[in-house]
């Protein structure tokens, strides 16, 4: 049998599919690693202190060093708690958190699942990883977590259809929801991203599409439950939000499950309205070059900016005050919401009566 068939179809297949799937775990899970050292540093910068700085160089192995701390911990489970749907909980949010990057592609032909369908299966198992917060908050059988998981509940409902109906605008401009097609029809110049309108043509969209992307990029803080959204988790009202009985190994696969989250949004941002792996430039000069070369280079410029994206992230965390929780909820429903669906009723007026495609 050529090597060709054997690798397109079953046992090579399987063992094509499963080596693809270990590597973008890996690479995820390393990248997390450092890119809370990043957040905890750069949170410590804003507030003129070192923060992490003692295990290993720059402090850049605290994250190993955490993790090594919660595995070796005990994990308590409260005595009046659930305990199956206690410990399902923090499981399920780890396992949707990194199911989402199956559709994610970092460069050409870098995607486990490139499937045509890729933003309705991202809205689905954004969808469903609320409920890992919620049976974490209900399961500990305990005032504050439930209050922390109710809270989540709404906020991250809320703030899903305003980013809902600001990927509808991406969608309506570059005609399909495939994220592929999205990030190769943003190649060439700078002005084709789809922040910038998706091309000179459609240039007048600019007025609409940046405050897009800056809906999105609040909206995916709320989402998240990144400050100055962090109600779910507030310590100065509910202690430790949903996770406050949470300890040792599944209060680590919350934490990762929620990074694995906003380094998603991160690069979903980058991909719908800053090119993903496109530079900004022509990149006619690569075309000679190795196949892998070129998917590794573009894929340095997609992690790139998915890395700015998150230094953006951890900015907001260190100088945004938290906001009350009236004041959240008047965000999303009574400005997000209606400027989001404006947005949709112009970007499809544009396309009816213009014609014209990203």
């Amino acid at each position: 049998m050529p090597t060709t068939d054997f690798w397109s179809q079953g046992l090579g297949w399987f063992l094509l599919s499963l080596g693809q799937i270990l590597a973008v775990t890996v690479w995820l899970l390393l990248s997390l690693a450092f890119l809370l050292w990043g957040d905890r540093k750069v949170w410590a910068g804003v507030q003129m202190r070192k923060g992490p700085n003692v295990v290993g160089p720059f402090g850049l192995f605290q994250s190993f060093a955490d993790f090594l701390k919660f595995l070796l911990k005990e994990i308590v489970i409260p005595a009046g708690a659930d305990k199956v749907v206690f410990l399902l909980a923090p499981l399920l949010t780890f396992i949707l958190a990194f199911a989402a990057w199956a559709v994610m592609p970092l460069a050409p032909g870098w995607v486990i699942a490139d499937i045509n369908v890729a933003i309705l299966y991202i809205f689905a198992i954004s969808s469903l990883g609320v409920y890992g917060i919620i049976m974490g908050g209900w399961a500990s059988n305990s005032k504050y977590p439930f209050l922390g998981g109710l809270r989540s509940a709404a906020q991250m409902v809320s703030y899903e259809v305003s980013i809902g109906f600001v990927i509808i605008t991406v969608i309506l401009l570059a005609g399909t929801m495939n994220l592929t097609s999205i990030i190769e029809q943003q190649g060439g110049w700078i002005w084709n991203w789809n922040v910038f309108g998706g091309g000179l043509k459609n240039l007048p969209m600019i007025v609409v599409m940046v405050p897009m992307a800056v809906i999105f990029f609040i909206s995916a803080l709320a989402e998240t439950n990144r400050p100055p959204f962090d109600l779910p988790e507030a310590e100065s009202e509910l202690v430790a939000g949903y996770q406050v009985e949470y300890s040792s190994t599944p209060y680590l696969l919350f934490m990762i499950g929620e990074y694995a989250n906003i380094v998603l949004m991160c690069s979903l941002f980058t991909i719908l309205f800053f090119g993903g792996w496109q530079p900004g430039f022509p990149v006619d000069f690569m075309a000679e070059w190795p196949a892998t070369l070129q998917s590794f280079l573009l894929f340095l410029v997609f992690f790139a900016k998915t890395i700015f994206v998150f230094f953006l992230f951890a900015m907001v965390k260190a100088i945004v005050p938290r906001y009350r929780y009236d004041q959240l909820m008047r965000l999303g429903w009574k400005i997000f919401l209606p400027t989001s669906l404006v947005a949709v009723a112009i970007v499809a007026g544009w396309r009816v009566f213009t014609g014209h495609a990203a």
